[in-house]
């Protein structure tokens, strides 16, 4: 009883602390003033056809950005990605479709492209990386450049809404938005310069090109799984600032398709998110403690742990309603997300240690 007790205080902090974000997290200006920045957005693609076209389209619908350029790098595709990308372009002279080679002994295949394409336009003032499965609003990228320069950070990141359309989807992605929201100390995370409170998301960010020399670029995490938090957390070693931001109506995304996308998704990365095997227990055990055994619990009776249980959808629906996520039936299944999590997190570590982990035909 008395660490059920325990469960739901601690579950009930983190609503607390959820609601408190919620209140806190910026959110950009709807009628952002035109950029004069030299500004490339970059698109990273690797076997992207289907979803490449309204990626693009929407780059190139990008409005009050009369020193827009927009470049897209064809990752070694093995399918019509780079052709499609062209397509689109139809002599636009502000995109350029790159050919990339493949990445050398120690680099993985996402920094390497991300390298390629910072090269490729060494005087831009901002760079804004964008992923292939991304749809940008009109006015998405000049609301970036103007909270780089109200916040006065050096990257920004507006964290897209997160579309769900299986259960498995509705499961896990929430979880990516109520993981920092419930667990980050937004307003302290936007003052310091500690690595550890970096939150960023490699979907849509802009950085500053300065900012991103000092840091050594997408060179200094050529090994990174998670190549944008570590950027993040490299420019903060080197005394800049980083903040993540409400994108909910700038941009959205949707990763996966089924669960086996999710799985497979998930796997590349999760074994890397916490530091060490030993990290991933911890985490996964002390989530599991607050959230799952809770619900347990109150299945079987038990009224501390139907509080602990509730606590936890409430701050999953504080969460939900701030990052755009659904938030009924859902967040009822919270202890549930949170296994799920525990799983794919388990698969990761033990496909990580039998070098089993490949991502789009490459192995990581």
């Amino acid at each position: 009883m008395r660490l059920l007790g325990l469960a739901g205080a601690a579950a009930a902090v983190g609503m607390v602390h959820a609601a408190i974000n919620s209140k806190l997290l910026q959110i950009p200006a709807a009628d952002p003033e035109p950029s004069r920045l030299s500004v490339a957005v970059l698109l990273p693609v690797r076997d992207e056809a289907v979803q490449v076209r309204p990626c693009v389209e929407r780059l190139m619908d990008q409005r009050r950005m009369p020193h827009l350029r927009i470049l897209v790098l064809d990752d070694c595709s093995t399918d019509r990605t780079a052709a499609v990308a062209a397509e689109v372009a139809s002599g636009d002279e502000r995109l350029r479709v790159l050919a990339g080679v493949a990445p050398p002994a120690g680099w993985l295949g996402k920094p390497h492209a991300c390298a390629q394409l910072a090269a490729a336009c060494p005087d831009a003032d901002v760079l804004v990386y964008v992923d292939a499965d991304v749809l940008l609003e009109p006015l998405a990228v000049v609301s970036a450049l103007e909270q780089l320069a109200t916040l006065g950070v050096d990257l920004v990141c507006p964290f897209p809404r997160q579309i769900a359309g299986t259960w498995a989807e509705r499961l896990v992605q929430p979880l990516l938005a109520w993981s920092w929201l419930t667990f980050v100390p937004l307003r302290v995370a936007e003052r310091s310069a500690r690595p550890s409170l970096a939150v960023s998301c490699g979907q849509f960010f802009a950085v500053r090109r300065d900012a991103y020399d000092r840091a050594g670029g997408h060179a200094a995490v050529r090994g990174a799984v998670m190549e944008d938090l570590a950027l993040a957390r490299n420019i903060r070693r080197e005394g800049g600032r980083t903040t993540v931001v409400d994108g909910t109506g700038l941009a959205h995304c949707r990763m996966y398709q089924d669960w086996p996308g999710v799985r497979e998704g998930y796997s590349k990365s999760l074994w890397t998110a916490f530091g060490s095997p030993a990290g991933a227990a911890a985490v996964v055990t002390a989530l599991a403690a607050v959230y799952v055994v809770p619900a347990l619990a109150a299945l079987a009776g038990s009224r501390a742990g139907l509080a602990g249980y509730l606590f936890g959808v409430a701050g999953r629906a504080v969460a939900a309603r701030r990052s755009g996520s659904r938030l009924w039936p859902d967040v009822f299944l919270h202890p549930a997300s949170v296994a799920a999590a525990g799983f794919l997190t388990a698969g990761s570590v033990c496909r990580r240690r039998q070098g089993r982990l490949v991502w789009k035909s490459r192995s990581l």
